[in-house]
Parts: C-alpha cells; structure tokens; sequence
C-alpha cells in the first residue's frame, strides 16, 4: 500500500458539459494493489495506514495518465517530415518506412522506440495502429505486455492503392488477424482492433472481411481513419460510388459502432456526424497533424453539437511528436484560428480530451481517466526543473486552471518525472 501526497488535477466532470476541474493542492490518494482505495487528506490517511509508504509529490502536479486515441507504430522514425500533404507524405515519408518492419529485428527495435515514446509523454493507454505485418503486431503486443500499457491495435489491412509489400487479401488478413486475437486479445491490459488503413486503400471485399472477423469477435474493437483530406475524400468517393460518403464505406462493412475510433474526421458531413452519435462511434482529433499536412480545421463544435464524442491523438509520425501536452495546446490554437467559428478551449476542457475523453471513447471510464476512488492508478507526474519556464510559470500562476494552462502551454515529456500504470512506475 501506498499514500501519495500530491497536488491533483483531474476532470471526473466533463467541462464540455458544465464540469469543472478539480484541483486539489494537499491531498492524499491511497493506492492498494493499483486501485485507488481513497481519496482524503493526508492526516487521515496516515492515520488510517500508518505502516504505508508515504510518496510525496507536492514539488509538482499529479495529473491521470494520459490516453491517446490514435498514434502509428511503424512511424516513429519517420516524425518530422514537414511541408507535404497526406497522399505525398504516405508516399515519401511513411509507407516507406512502414515496409521495413517486415524485418523482425528492425520491427523489435522500433517497437521499443515506440513504447518508451509513449510511456516517456505521460500516455498509459492508447489506441496503436499497428503494423501491415503479423510478425511486428505480435513484437509489439509482447512489448507493450512486458511494458504494461493499456493497448489496444491489430494488424493493419489493405489491398491496393499502396506498396505491394503492404497488400494482402481477405483471407488472409482474417486468418492472421485471428491468431493474434487468440493470442492477445484480453491478455493483461492487451486488446485487439479491426484496422484497415483507409476506405482508399482497402477494398469493399476486404472491409467486408474486417466485419465478418468483428462479428466472430464482437468484443474487439476497431480503427481507421475518416475525412482527413479533401483528394482522400474524392477518391473514395471514386472507388466506393454505390456508399453515401465516406463513413458509409465502413457502415456498409459492419465496422461501426460503440467500439469504434476513426481519427481525424476534418471534413465530416451532417449525415456522418449524426450516424457516428446515433451508433456511438468516436473521433480522434490530432491536432498537430492536421496542421503539419495542412489537412484543415477539426470541426469540434460540430461534433459535440451532434453528440459525437471526441479525444484528442498524437498520429505520430505526421503528429509532430507523442506529448499529448502538446496535442492539447495545438487543439487550442486551431480552435482559436478556425474561420468557421471554433469553439474557445479551458485548460481544463485540454486536460478532459487528453484523459478521460480518451478513457471514454476506449472503454476504459470505469478504470481510468480521472484520480477517483475506485479507479486504477494510472497517472503522470509533473515537475519541471527548477527555474524553468514551466517551473516558474506553476509557481506564479494565480490560480488552478492558470497552472494547468502553463502545463500545456509549456510542458514536455522531459518534465513528466514519473509514470505509473496501475500503480506500478514505467518511467522511475
């Protein structure tokens, strides 16, 4: 058993529906066996557990580990190519460095980039989009188990419009997807996802496999991506022209549901928005992607209106780096700069997509996302060096929220000190 005593922020309240955050300064969280057992004032701890390890954090700020709803595996060498849009990016920059993980040494040592990219930001549960080879999804699965994250990814699926060493068939597809199922789904914290790439790269015969393979495994989940960029868009249009839009090419497939996260969603039509809420389906807003491709604007204020809900996603590699800090700050910024009306953004509003929407939108609200008792303890320690900006700017907020605000503004993996999942550290 253990007593932490810390500053905490967390958001058990959505903001987006009248919450607030809550904050506070000296508090003790009491965690047995990785569950927050209670939550009360450090004497009363104490007295309740006198023989418990005391870990104080009161120099920084405990937030809830962090969750992002939508990051690559195979593209973590391949951060940072700027200055070209998704089609010429998948072409230069990522589909080529994707390819290379059919070799299992090089899949392995990426692998391990990957997971400490993740652990190292803060993030303790995540939505993987794995790799187009079995072998690498199944070094990535025994990875993240040793690792401990909470991961959900599968194997990711095509049949055309991409390098021919990415293809497969439905067939097979099915077949390798099935055994990783079998060999991981529900393993610890490991589960698995449906993943075609795209509508653009995926055939209606091998989307229609994905969904026979979801209703042999109804408790599986699934991911790909939605309306990210307006030629995406049109040739999808092309290739599917008997689907209402683009969504429709996974409803027809019987891809959608509560379980399902599709990232980006720039472009969304009423119709999809209100078929993604009718169903429950989640979008991944990635916000510095959209910026580095130039893909546009995410329409947050149209989707929360039509009830969809919404997390925030690295997509790292055309995301800028795994700090979802960043992502929230980033998120902020285009809201503020939307032509089309974008909807003003709290700290605590950043602080909510990055932990317990993504918590929400991956199932996982009744275990983590907020430092509630009966929660798991998933969490992330902020504490900047000393004299620092960030440092600085903590020390001098006025209030709470003005702290946070500093955290997201200025904060980066380097001044996330400690992680924990389920109340063991992952970065000591």
């Amino acid at each position: 058993m253990v007593i932490y005593r810390a500053r905490v922020f967390d958001t058990p309240a959505n903001p987006f529906d009248g919450g607030r955050l809550r904050a506070d300064s000296d508090t003790a969280l009491v965690v047995e066996d990785g569950l927050i057992t209670a939550r009360t004032d450090f004497a009363s701890a104490r007295a309740s557990h006198p023989d418990a390890e005391v870990v104080d954090l009161r120099a920084g700020v405990l937030i809830p580990g962090l969750v992002d709803t939508h990051v690559h595996f195979p593209q973590v060498r391949a951060i940072g190519y700027l200055g070209k849009p998704l089609l010429e990016w998948l072409d230069d920059c990522a589909l080529p460095e994707e390819a290379k993980l059919h070799d299992e040494a090089y899949a392995g040592a990426v692998a391990g980039e990957f997971l400490t990219g993740l652990t190292s930001a803060g993030t303790t549960s995540a939505m993987v989009f794995g790799s187009h080879f079995a072998s690498a999804v199944d070094i990535l699965f025994a990875r993240a188990a040793e690792v401990g994250l909470r991961m959900t990814t599968g194997l990711v699926t095509s049949d055309r419009n991409l390098p021919e060493p990415l293809l497969t068939t439905a067939e097979r597809a099915n077949a390798e997807s099935q055994e990783l199922i079998d060999r991981w789904h529900g393993h610890g914290r490991l589960r698995f996802a449906v993943t075609p790439r795209f509508s653009f790269s995926a055939s209606q015969e091998l989307m229609a496999a994905g969904g026979e393979l979801l209703e042999a495994n109804p408790d599986v989940w699934v991911t790909s991506h939605l309306n990210e960029n307006r030629d995406e868009i049109a040739g999808v249009a092309e290739m599917f022209p008997e689907a209402i839009d683009y969504l429709d090419t996974y409803d027809r497939a019987g891809l959608l549901g509560r379980r399902t996260i599709l990232a980006h969603n720039v472009h969304p039509s009423d119709r999809e928005l209100a078929r993604m809420a009718e169903v429950g389906a989640a979008s991944a807003h990635c916000p510095t992607s959209n910026s580095a491709l130039a893909s546009g604007f995410f329409p947050l204020r149209r989707h929360l209106e039509n009830g969809v809900r919404v997390a925030l996603g690295s997509d790292v590699g055309a995301g800028n780096g795994f700090s979802l800090l960043k992502e929230g700050v980033q998120a902020y910024f285009m809201q503020q700069l939307d032509p089309a009306g974008g909807l003003p953004l709290s700290a605590a509003h950043l602080l909510h997509l990055a932990t317990a929407a993504g918590a929400d939108a991956l199932g996982l609200a009744e275990e983590v996302g907020d430092l509630s008792v009966g929660k798991r303890f998933d969490a992330a320690y902020v504490s900047p060096t000393a004299g620092q900006p960030l440092d600085v700017g903590i020390r001098h907020a006025e209030d709470d929220e003005a702290a946070l605000a500093k955290i997201f503004a200025l904060g980066t993996p380097a001044d996330i000190t400690q992680v924990w999942i389920d109340g063991t550290p992952v970065k000591p």
